[in-house]
């Protein structure tokens, strides 16, 4: 898992700004910093979250736009298929 930070308002754009907040959220995957917004259009991203499951051909499998929470079907969704991509790597 990545994080791709695109910020919404100027003050996102410091990093010790992302900083404290991975340490509030207690988030323990690496983060990018996408301050010019490369990624953000080359996703065509429109939406502050995003989420992209992306298989190891680099093709996007499934996304989603808004907030996502731990046991909604936006949630499920993704870890089934996160599942179903990890069963298939051990073939």
């Amino acid at each position: 898992m990545i994080g791709i930070h695109s910020p919404e308002f100027e003050h996102e754009k410091e990093r010790k700004q992302v900083l404290k907040l991975v340490e509030r959220f207690h988030l323990e995957y690496p983060i990018m910093m996408d301050n010019d917004f490369k990624y953000w259009d080359a996703l065509g991203n429109t939406a502050w979250p995003s989420f992209y499951l992306v298989d190891q051909k680099g093709q996007i499998v499934l996304s989603s736009r808004g907030e996502m929470h731990e046991g909604d079907w936006k949630a499920t969704q993704f870890e089934e298929a996160i599942k179903k991509m990890l069963s298939l790597e051990d073939n």
